[in-house]
């Protein structure tokens, strides 16, 4: 396929394993939120490392942070403040590097990934999605409702986001084994097509593994919107239970910077716009894909 004319929006990678790389903090289960609570430094020093590898893009760190998760595993009065922690990480990351990049507001699952029998009713959804748009509304360029397993949670958010009346992009991870399954076995395609009709301007499949999210790319090529990826780069997912920490999952060793560089090409060729990394994959993998999409002609943009 011909680069001509072809602008790649350049995500960053994923946060909160590379803040577990960072960090000498013990693991929790309030993940990224934990560091941003003990060592926010680190959350500022992450963004600031993704940005100078190339990203364009950059993600909120309050993927653990919802309401049910803190009243779950921590405390629920830590809400606000993790949310003007991570804003301000995010900011200042951005003024330092000198670079103009977008900031993505992140609505997460709001229990646990890749389970969506965990996924509360949907008033809860939209309530809790809602007062998370509040919070991050006025902070950011545009919202990433992400890793979203099931249709109706990845509805509820969108249109929380809608309602900011910031762009709203929608990322699904699907079944390893089948990329045009979500994780809750509905098909990938309907489920892009329901939050499109919602308002979602542009729809991606993130936290699976490469192979999957190539399947997913023929899937999301049909749409008549911007598609693209990110996937992660464990093993397995399986391990990791609602409640549990990231020391269940084991890390893959074939997807090294070079190696994951070319699925992410291999997407472009399949039409995708968008590409990134998702867990372990870190500010080396983003720098390595920013040289293979320069030196292809491809022009990196917001």
């Amino acid at each position: 396929m011909s680069t001509e004319n072809r602008d790649i929006v350049l995500l960053d990678g994923g946060m909160g394993q590379e803040l577990r790389k960072r960090s000498n903090q013990p693991v929790s289960p309030l993940w990224s939120a934990q560091v941003m609570l003990d060592e926010p430094d680190l959350v500022t020093a992450a963004h600031r490392d993704f940005i100078e590898a190339g990203a364009r893009v950059i993600t909120l760190n309050t993927y653990s942070a919802t309401p049910l998760r803190l009243a779950r595993d921590g405390e629920p009065s830590l809400f606000e403040p993790l949310h003007a922690a991570a804003l301000g990480a995010a900011h200042r990351a951005r003024e330092e590097s000198g670079q103009d990049v977008r900031i993505a507001g992140c609505l997460p699952p709001l229990v646990a990934s890749y389970h969506p029998d965990s996924v509360p009713d949907d008033a809860t959804c939209l309530f809790d999605y809602r007062r998370m748009v509040e919070l991050q509304a006025d902070g950011v360029d545009l919202f990433l409702c992400e890793t979203m397993s099931l249709a109706r949670e990845a509805r509820a958010a969108t249109f929380a986001a809608v309602e900011s009346q910031r762009p709203v992009w929608v990322s699904f991870t699907v079944d390893d084994g089948d990329g045009r399954r979500l994780r809750s076995g509905e098909w990938l395609a309907a489920a892009a097509r329901e939050v499109v009709a919602a308002g979602a301007e542009r729809v991606l499949v993130n936290c699976s593994v490469p192979e999957a999210i190539t399947t997913a790319m023929v899937e999301l090529a049909g749409l008549d919107v911007p598609f693209g990826g990110y996937a992660n780069g464990f093993t397995s997912v399986a391990p990791l239970q609602p409640g549990g920490t990231v020391d269940s999952l084991e890390s893959r060793t074939d997807l090294g910077p070079a190696a994951y560089a070319e699925h992410a090409l291999g997407w472009i060729e399949q039409g995708a716009t968008l590409v990134g990394g998702c867990c372990e994959v870190g500010p080396a993998h983003i720098a390595a894909l920013a040289e293979r999409l320069n030196a292809e002609g491809y022009r990196l943009t917001m």
